[in-house]
């Protein structure tokens, strides 16, 4: 899988070039405005007066992936989202251009000086937003353009778990990946597929929402976007709450609340661990940013969860 330049050495001389041709209008202003595992965010005022976003990719055919989820998810949420204004591709690029939208991502660690209520209300906005997307099932749990899974786990085990298991297993021999680690997501394994399967049915999920991809007002911490989708696909629910306890989202009390408001299965606290860590170990294998504190909350989570459960 080879990995695009995505720095601002190659991208800002290049990007103007791309704008023109795809809306026939100059770049007035380039800024890079934030980055994750798999791109870079470039905020682009145009001659006619519009702000648009950029984001370039680390892996090609990323941008197609992407806008097909925003234009399905955009549809579903009343939570505002950024629409697809174009994409593009060469050789070493992988583009999408977007609207712009306002605010700051709530990874921003000023945001966790709000106050109490703030934080309950911004919880509230997130989740009602997510749940939108949840009331909107399909036939079968899979890609969104092709589901073929009967059973969540089905479709969990086959396309997630067995594969990543297998590869983490090839770097953990080379040293490139903790012997420690990988035991401890075989444990969790054995647990997780033990567990009784729920019945689920297949809802419509964002796959990435952690704070990161989370837009609020920097003055009053009220939400104004969604953004970033990461492989949005059918799934059981459950599956789409890991995020909210990424990075410090317990600090805003975002799974707790989605909690409170849906009821979840009776092992979704162990499950939703076990995905983001195994989520989180798995970038070693897609070409994303290795980004080790994470990982390591996300490993101290799963531990704590296994050692609750076994003392049930």
């Amino acid at each position: 899988m080879k990995s695009l330049d995505n720095s601002d050495k190659y991208l800002l001389p290049l990007l103007p070039k791309i704008i023109l041709e795809k809306t026939n209008k100059k770049a007035e202003k380039i800024k890079f405005i934030g980055g994750g595992s798999f791109g870079r965010v470039y905020k682009a005022e145009l001659s006619n007066g519009e702000t648009i976003a950029i984001k370039a990719y680390r892996i090609q055919g990323s941008q197609y992936e992407e806008a097909n989820q925003l234009n399905l998810l955009s549809k579903n949420t009343s939570v505002k989202t950024p629409k697809v204004i174009f994409t593009y591709e060469d050789e070493n690029t992988a583009i999408l251009a977007m609207t712009f939208v306002e605010g700051k991502n709530v990874l921003n660690p000023l945001f966790l000086f709000k106050s109490k209520k703030q934080k309950q209300l911004f919880a509230n906005d997130v989740v009602d937003g997510m749940l939108q997307w949840h009331s909107v099932t399909g036939e079968k749990f899979g890609a969104l353009s092709n589901p073929t899974y009967d059973s969540w786990y089905e479709y969990y085990k086959t396309v997630n778990q067995e594969l990543w298991l297998k590869d983490l297993a090839k770097l953990a021999k080379n040293g490139k990946f903790s012997k420690k680690r990988m035991q401890l997501l075989y444990d969790a394994t054995e647990i997780f597929n033990k567990l009784p399967e729920e019945t689920t049915a297949p809802v419509l999920i964002h796959s990435d929402l952690n704070i990161m991809n989370i837009m609020a007002d920097p003055k009053t911490l009220k939400l104004t976007a969604f953004i970033d989708p990461c492989t949005s696909i059918w799934a059981d629910r459950e599956y789409d709450l890991f995020q909210l306890r990424n990075m410090w989202g317990d600090a805003y009390g975002l799974y707790e609340t989605y909690k409170k408001k849906y009821k979840l299965s009776k092992y979704a606290d162990f499950r939703v661990a076990y995905y983001g860590a195994m989520l989180e170990a798995s970038m070693r294998l897609k070409g994303g940013l290795i980004l080790p504190f994470w990982e390591d909350l996300t490993m101290m989570r799963l531990k704590k969860e296994i050692k609750m459960l076994n003392n049930l």
